[in-house]
């Protein structure tokens, strides 16, 4: 792995390629991808390749079977941990679906398509998209919810779960949090998202949400960067 220095655009697309496939759920599929994405991890600075190092060698370790048990009871079970950005900000508000229209349109107006049942906020799907459509205005919808990011990360850290490793790495490709975002992460972890008054449930409690699907985005194939 490459020390001392900043990254250059391309191994910053390729950090949040990496990472997108890293945290979705771990079937075969990924699995499969484990040579190619060691690779790429090993051309990456020290910031992003070293931890994508060692959540690979977690891969590497454990057995399928847990590995899916894990990824259910961390991501599904654990509002603390969900990976959906608007979630951290806007909670079930009706304020959420004014964000998530932020994203459908900047997907749209980078000729995206993405299924109506599918929500567009899923830390996968914008990571995606931000490596293989527009990089910029990946970016930005990362750098607007950085808050929630650092929560996200914080709260896998807290909990000791392997895939703090794989947030560690998507924060190095952002910029510092700022004194707002540092104002966020407190309220935040003090008092959860907001939350309509009638019919939501308290935080800390289950969240189950679909798994995101973006049919136009390009993988991470044998023929990449990497």
């Amino acid at each position: 792995m490459k020390t001392g220095r900043a990254l250059t655009r391309e191994e910053r697309t390729i950090t949040w390629q990496a990472a997108s496939l890293l945290l979705g759920y771990p079937d075969d599929r990924l699995l499969a991808l484990r040579p190619l994405l060691r690779r790429a991890a090993a051309e990456l600075p020290d910031a992003t390749g070293g931890p994508l190092g060692r959540f690979l060698d977690h891969l590497d370790a454990t057995p399928p079977a847990a590995l899916a048990a894990d990824y259910v009871a961390t991501f599904d079970h654990r509002k603390r941990c969900c990976l959906y950005l608007t979630y951290y900000a806007y909670g079930d508000t009706r304020e959420r679906g004014k964000a998530l229209l932020r994203f459908k349109t900047a997907y749209r107006e980078a000729g995206l398509d993405l299924d109506d049942g599918e929500l567009p906020d899923h830390l996968s799907v914008v990571l995606e998209f931000a490596a293989t459509a527009d990089p910029e205005a990946g970016h930005r919808l990362l750098t607007g919810h950085r808050a929630g990011l650092e929560l996200l990360r914080l709260a896998l850290t807290e909990a000791r779960s392997p895939w703090s490793a794989v947030l560690q790495a998507v924060s190095a490709t952002l910029p510092p949090l700022s004194g707002d975002d540092h104002e966020a992460v407190r309220r935040l972890a003090a008092e959860g998202p907001p939350e309509e008054e009638v019919g939501t449930q308290t935080y800390g409690g289950p969240v189950l949400l679909p798994e995101p699907r973006v049919r136009t985005a390009a993988g991470l194939s044998p023929g990449a960067r990497a």
